[in-house]
């Protein structure tokens, strides 16, 4: 069970029993788990995606990245990965699908900020 031990006995004070946890924990992982894989097939479905990071390179309000791979692993809640592009990558803490056929990764060291990516630019304004 991934519940902290507080969050454990709060939960347990309003009602929920062991196997309500158990469950609930059990959810959380799946959830993750199937977060993760349709990140990657985001970014297996598109050659090329946009982004709304702001780079010092580019002059692009949507920076265009060419996609070789997304390789995420799920601990319990945790999702963590590396993104890669044609020429550079950066390592990925968290995703999640957003509506409207785009996703939202939290890219870690040289980014720090959370990114969303599509498949058009359109899509970002």
């Amino acid at each position: 069970m991934h519940f902290d031990q507080r969050t454990q006995r709060a939960l347990r004070e309003v009602g929920l029993e062991t196997e309500d946890l158990r469950a609930a924990s059990e959810a959380v992982v799946e959830a993750v788990e199937a977060d993760a894989a349709a990140l990657e097939a985001f970014f297996d479905a598109h050659e090329t995606v946009y982004s709304d990071m702001d780079m010092a390179h580019s002059s692009a309000d949507y920076p265009e990245h060419t996609v070789d791979y997304l390789d995420l692993t799920t601990h319990a809640d945790e999702m963590r990965g590396w993104l890669r592009f044609d020429s550079w990558g950066v390592y990925v803490e968290d995703g999640r699908i957003l509506e409207d056929d785009h996703v939202e990764l939290t890219l870690g060291p040289t980014i720090h900020d959370r990114v969303r990516f599509a498949p058009d630019r359109e899509t970002l304004r």
